[in-house]
């Protein structure tokens, strides 16, 4: 087994989240490449998410999987995961005690698994990031912080409930491939100290 695979194993036990707990069918670690240059992550899995033990499986991971051939991308290529591992009851927002109590799970996954551009994926995914920023006015631009890009989206799910959001997101995946492109020659030409965060 990778070290992926045992921190997702060991990821499925957690009970820092006595709700959730209760809540949850199954803990929803993540999917993809263990060695995936692109790392997407959401907010929390939903009733699909939960059922199956997989993120992004319902409506919305449709359309991420739309998303991500307009690019000429396959899930298995990228990795894909949540801010928080186990599905809030009804689907309510995540508590800011829960996004605490899972934060160490998802750094353990992007330390094990590298990613040089990590996409957010609304509002709560962009928070855990680049805090202070306001999704409506940062969507579609990237931030280089140390050596990962951040590059934030509106959430899927927001297309299934306001059409208006789906040609905005469809547009901002589309920069998706220049930016990985210009990640991975900032990675080769130097290696450099953790520097102020810029946008490209």
């Amino acid at each position: 087994m990778s070290a992926l695979s045992d921190l997702h194993r060991d990821m499925r036990t957690c009970v820092k989240c006595p709700i959730l707990v209760k809540s949850r069918t199954q803990v929803v670690p993540g999917v993809g490449a263990e060695d995936a240059k692109i790392m997407f992550v959401g907010e929390a899995p939903g009733f699909n998410e939960d059922r199956q033990g997989e993120p992004f499986v319902g409506a919305a991971g449709a359309f991420l999987n739309e998303l991500l051939a307009s690019i000429s991308l396959k899930r298995g290529q990228v990795f894909i995961a949540n801010v928080i591992k186990c599905r809030p009851l009804e689907n309510r927002e995540p508590m800011p005690y829960e996004i605490q109590n899972c934060r160490p799970w998802l750094d353990a996954q992007i330390a094990l698994i590298q990613p040089q551009i990590i996409v957010t994926l609304g509002r709560f995914a962009m928070d855990a990031f680049l805090p202070g920023k306001s999704i409506s006015k940062v969507h579609g631009q990237a931030f280089r912080q140390g050596n990962v890009t951040y590059f934030a989206m509106y959430h899927p799910a927001a297309a299934l409930y306001q059409q208006s959001q789906r040609e905005v997101i469809k547009n901002d995946i589309l920069k998706l491939p220049q930016i990985l492109a210009a990640a991975k020659n900032e990675t080769e030409v130097k290696k450099e100290e953790p520097r102020q965060m810029t946008m490209f």
